[in-house]
C-alpha cells in the first residue's frame, strides 16, 4: 500500500475528491468500457491494457473506506514536508490536536496514529494516541498499548504516568493501574490528583479487585471490556 500511496487515484478516474461512492463506481465503469483491452489492437491494445489496470487499482483503493482515508491523508500532506519526517510529525500532531479539540476522535486518533508511524520514538506522538483512543471504550486495548510505549519513551513524565493510571483503571485492571498512579505519586508527591484517584481505587470492592488482578495477570481486561482493537482509520 505504501507504493500506492504515491497516486492521485481521483486523477486516475477523474473524479473529485469528494465523489461518492457510487459516482466512483458509474465513473469507473465508464472508463472501464472505454478501455478496456478487447476493443483495440496491437500497440493500442497494450497501452489499453496498462490503462485498464490502472483505474481498476484506483477503483479498488476508493472503493475500500480504509485505503481511501490512507491515500486522503498522504495527499492532505503538505508539499514541503513530505521528505522531512519532522515537519511531517508536527503536521500530524497539530491536526491530532485539533481534531481532539473539536470532539472528532476518530479523525484524533486517526492523525496520532501517522504520526507515530512517522516518528516512533515520539513519546508525544504515543501519548497522544492514548489519550484519543481512551475516548472510545473499545479502543481501550490500543490506548493502553500506546500509553504503556510512551511511558518506555519518557519513564519520568508524570503527565504520562497519570494517564496510564487512568486508562488501566478504565479497563479495569487495578494493579496496573495502581502502579502507574504510583510511580507519578514518586515523582509528583505534591499532587492530590495522584491520591484521589489511588484512594479510589482502593475503595474498590473485593471482589472487583480480585476480578481486576486476574484480568491484569492474563493480560485481558475483566468480563464485559471490549475485545481486540480494531484499526479502524
Amino acid at each position: 500500500m505504501e507504493s500506492a500511496l504515491h497516486k492521485d487515484f481521483y486523477a486516475i478516474l477523474g473524479v473529485p475528491r469528494g465523489a461518492t461512492p457510487k459516482e466512483i463506481k458509474t465513473r469507473f465503469r465508464e472508463l472501464a468500457r472505454e478501455r478496456h483491452p478487447d476493443r483495440f489492437q496491437g500497440e493500442e491494445k497494450a497501452r489499453a491494457e496498462e490503462e485498464f489496470q490502472a483505474i481498476t487499482e484506483a477503483f479498488n483503493v476508493l472503493s475500500d473506506p480504509v485505503r481511501r482515508r490512507q491515500v486522503d491523508l498522504y495527499l492532505d500532506r503538505p508539499q514541503d514536508a513530505k521528505h522531512d519526517p519532522t515537519d511531517l510529525l508536527r503536521v500530524y500532531l497539530n491536526r491530532g490536536i485539533r481534531a481532539y479539540k473539536q470532539g472528532n476522535w476518530i479523525e484524533a486518533a486517526s492523525n496520532f496514529d501517522r504520526a507515530k508511524d512517522t516518528d516512533p520514538q515520539s513519546a508525544q506522538a504515543w501519548h497522544h494516541l492514548a489519550m484519543a483512543c481512551a475516548k472510545q471504550e473499545r479502543w481501550l486495548p490500543k490506548a493502553r498499548e500506546a500509553i504503556d510505549r510512551a511511558c518506555e519513551l519518557e519513564p519520568e513524565r508524570v503527565p504520562y504516568l497519570k494517564l496510564g493510571g487512568k486508562i488501566y483503571a478504565m479497563s479495569g485492571m487495578t494493579p496496573r493501574a495502581k502502579q502507574y498512579y504510583n510511580q507519578a505519586l514518586k515523582l509528583a508527591r505534591s499532587d492530590a490528583s495522584i491520591r484521589q484517584a489511588l484512594e479510589e481505587l482502593g475503595a474498590a470492592s473485593p471482589g472487583s479487585a480480585n476480578r481486576s488482578a486476574g484480568a491484569e495477570a492474563s493480560g485481558e481486561p475483566e468480563k464485559g471490556k471490549p475485545g481486540l482493537f480494531r484499526k479502524i482509520w
